[in-house]
């Protein structure tokens, strides 16, 4: 009986326990399945972010009208990956084996190695050996550690790769200025790299993605799959620049030759269509390579080169504000004839410039030598000082310091930003009525038009001076310079700026013409700048010089000596100003002193446009105007032969 109550009370305990095992299955596996599940799941699956690509930059390839070209990155961002060891998984007898092996394999600098070394001891599942491998240094590692998992049976997933991208120049340091670049350090959170400047800093909402996110299964010893995404990263926009790539590269070879050929500290230059403004080259010496970007802000000596100093730099532009001096006078004739008055200037009109003396003024003013009288080709030919404060002067008694002053400012825009886009751009200074300098002066006096005239007492960037010979050179109309084309983010364009859009007309088209007229003489013979003429071409522009100021004094010793001109004179395909830095101050037999610039930015100009031409395929409007000794040169059928000989002509009859 005893026996018999044990059996039942073992089975009615079996029951018990039977059904407790039943009900708890049922909680576990029907009532809480999904909390279970994502604890089971959490031992073997986590989730890790999917990196994005940040934005590229492409070249214009559509310049070449009738031949397009596949857009060429100048830069993108490259796959690169990142090493991790799991030290927990890697029992301890074996991790010397292990760490020595992965420094054969990385080549870790001996002075890391230590602290490589480290990681190993670390409690961690996760600690940063390497970064930015590419992926043939993934792969060969992945092969070797396969070897040594057979011959040390340790877990296949003891060490694993991130994936990340990284910044790539495809062109090196070209347009470096320009892009400028991220640092490697990102977010973690986010996967954000903060840029160092250029136009990676001004569209940097717009370049940066978004990360995704990916879903790996791992077991303690063997990986189980690859995972897949469940989240799709968001990719930057890419952003088609108006630069073009074979133009950057000429220009850039050229001033850095031309900086060179004459001792320069440095120089910049601007290439832009006049037409729609789009900058096609803008370059600058000593350059700025964006994949060492450490070397130059660490080196206070290096780090002026990581501006734009066509943008952010200010200087006196000299005798190449001349050509704007012209233009707002003919601007000032035009209102008055459109009053039914007399014009205040002509330009066949012989002025008067033996005097040198303008009220305000105790000294005469500077001139090369003294001219009796000059028109307009001829004082624009020999960059006559005494011209242009004539026809300013003029200009003020006729219209007054308010009317001369709102033309430089809203007719030309000096004093006021382009809106290029790139940031610190400078707005330079055009003096102030009743305005103080800091020195306690005032910035506008009686004498201030007539430096105005001749470049002086002003500061410009060189992007407002392009702009303002671009408005000349496409018959009159304003232009607003820009560096993108279009910006887009798949499917989405966010930005097009190839549209056409209306025009203000600043300066008459008859003018405009009248006063390209006027330049072309600048580069031929008996001009300033013959070192500019284009073989095969025409072409017109101005060349300048000015002091620089050190120690809050004019130098005459230190100078910033430019080019600025376009071709083909008619309809041309570019304005391009070419700005040299300091040029070493010397005389050079039978070609005149070095520091000018007709003398030392003129010849880049001359190079960069001939090759300019050729590659935008530009047919030659000039083809027997080639050098003396050149076997096409034919001087009678030359381009402004008889002109030359006309204006030679009137000279000697007023001279």
């Amino acid at each position: 009986m005893n026996d018999k109550k044990r059996l039942v009370a073992i089975a009615v305990g079996l029951s018990v326990l039977f059904c407790f095992v039943l009900v708890r299955f049922y909680q576990i596996q029907i009532v809480q399945h999904e909390r279970w599940q994502a604890y089971a799941l959490a031992q073997h699956q986590h989730v890790v972010t999917e990196p994005f690509s940040r934005g590229s930059f492409f070249s214009n390839t559509s310049v070449k009208q009738g031949h397009p070209e596949e857009p060429l990155p100048f830069v993108v961002d490259v796959q690169k990956y990142h090493l991790y060891v799991d030290p927990e998984s890697i029992p301890e007898s074996l991790k010397p084996t292990v760490a020595s092996q992965l420094l054969a394999w990385l080549s870790i600098p001996a002075a890391e190695r230590q602290e490589f070394n480290a990681q190993f001891t670390r409690k961690s599942r996760s600690r940063k050996l390497a970064t930015w491998l590419s992926r043939e240094q993934k792969e060969t590692i992945e092969h070797k550690w396969k070897e040594l998992v057979k011959q040390t049976k340790l877990p296949k997933n003891a060490i694993f790769f991130t994936t990340e991208y990284q910044r790539s120049y495809p062109f090196g340091s070209m347009l470096g200025t320009v892009l400028h670049t991220v640092q490697e350090e990102k977010d973690p959170k986010t996967g954000q790299a903060l840029p160092t400047g250029g136009l990676e800093m001004l569209y940097k909402k717009q370049l940066e993605g978004k990360q995704g996110k990916r879903l790996v299964t791992r077991s303690p010893r063997n990986p189980l799959d690859t995972g897949a995404v469940i989240q799709e990263p968001e990719h930057g926009a890419n952003v088609y620049l108006t630069i073009n790539h074979y133009l950057q590269a000429v220009t850039e070879a050229e001033l850095t030759r031309g900086v060179k050929a004459v001792n320069g500290l440095g120089g910049w230059a601007v290439m832009m269509d006049p037409h729609t403004g789009e900058i096609l080259a803008l370059a600058q010496t000593p350059e700025f390579n964006p994949a060492r970007y450490r070397d130059y802000y660490n080196d206070p000596a290096l780090s002026e080169r990581t501006k734009v100093r066509a943008v952010t730099d200010c200087f006196e532009p000299g005798s190449i504000f001349k050509a704007i001096t012209v233009a707002i006078a003919l601007r000032a004739s035009e209102e008055l004839i459109a009053k039914g008055k007399k014009p205040l200037l002509t330009p066949d009109e012989w002025v008067a410039t033996a005097d040198r003396h303008f009220p305000g003024r105790s000294k005469p003013m500077h001139e090369f030598r003294t001219y009796r009288f000059l028109n307009m080709d001829l004082g624009m030919q020999k960059s006559s000082n005494v011209y242009m404060a004539r026809i300013t002067q003029r200009v003020v008694e006729t219209m007054g310091e308010k009317w001369y002053r709102n033309a430089l400012t809203e007719l030309f825009g000096f004093g006021k930003k382009t809106g290029i886009e790139l940031p610190a751009e400078s707005v330079g200074l055009v003096p102030m009525p009743g305005k103080l300098h800091p020195n306690g002066k005032l910035e506008w006096s009686t004498p201030t038009p007539f430096s105005l005239a001749i470049g002086h007492n002003i500061l410009v960037n060189s992007m407002q001076i392009v702009r303002a010979y671009a408005i000349i050179a496409n018959g009159g109309l304003d232009v607003q310079p820009h560096l993108v084309r279009k910006m887009v983010k798949g499917d989405e364009v966010l930005v097009d700026n190839t549209k056409p859009v209306a025009r203000k007309q600043i300066l008459s088209k008859t003018s405009a013409k009248r006063l390209v007229r006027s330049l072309k003489y600048v580069t031929k013979p008996g001009g300033t700048s013959a070192r500019a003429d284009v073989p095969g071409y025409t072409e017109a522009g101005k060349s300048g010089t000015a002091e620089k100021i050190v120690d809050g004094l004019y130098s005459k010793d230190h100078h910033i000596s430019s080019f600025v001109g376009f071709a083909p004179a008619e309809n041309p395909r570019f304005v391009l100003i070419v700005s040299i830095d300091d040029p070493e101050k010397k005389f050079v037999p039978g070609v005149g002193k070095q520091q000018m610039g007709g003398v030392s930015a003129a010849p880049v100009f001359k190079e960069i446009a001939a090759q300019a031409l050729q590659y935008l395929g530009v047919t030659p409007d000039d083809p027997y105007g080639y050098p003396l000794g050149h076997p096409r040169r034919d001087v009678k059928r030359a381009d402004w032969t008889a002109e030359l000989e006309a204006l030679k002509e009137a000279y000697n009859k007023y001279n």
